[in-house]
């Protein structure tokens, strides 16, 4: 049986995993209120960062590797850590970058979130 604990580790991965899915393959071309800059897409936002385009295909690879990994670490475990690890370190890029453009907070707000819950993630 599992624990709570447990139950709560994999009730997060699934809602980081569809988050990243969602944001990398479902809404990547579409403006948000949360792009930094003026961006209306992932790539405006990536330049509004000075980042090339390629850099954009880079991290939104590992993302998609990312949330691949926590869906398939339900079943085995190992994935998790190193996944969520990752992650931490991405959204720790991504907050850096909404303050590099002086973004408002409410921009990085997002970016907040997906760490606080890879970090529970990576302890839990």
């Amino acid at each position: 049986m599992l624990c709570v604990m447990e139950i709560l580790r994999q009730a997060l991965q699934v809602i980081v995993a569809f988050g990243l899915l969602n944001v990398w393959l479902a809404r990547a071309g579409k403006p948000t209120r949360f792009r930094g800059g003026d961006a209306k897409s992932m790539r405006e936002e990536f330049a509004a960062y000075g980042l090339p385009v390629a850099m954009m295909y880079v991290v939104g690879g590992l993302k998609v590797i990312i949330a691949l990994a926590l869906l398939v670490g339900i079943w085995q475990p190992a994935l998790v850590v190193p996944a969520a690890s990752l992650l931490i370190l991405l959204m720790i890029g991504a907050f850096v970058m909404h303050v590099k453009v002086k973004d408002p907070f409410e921009r990085a707000v997002p970016s907040l979130l997906m760490l606080g819950m890879a970090s529970a993630i990576a302890v839990l």
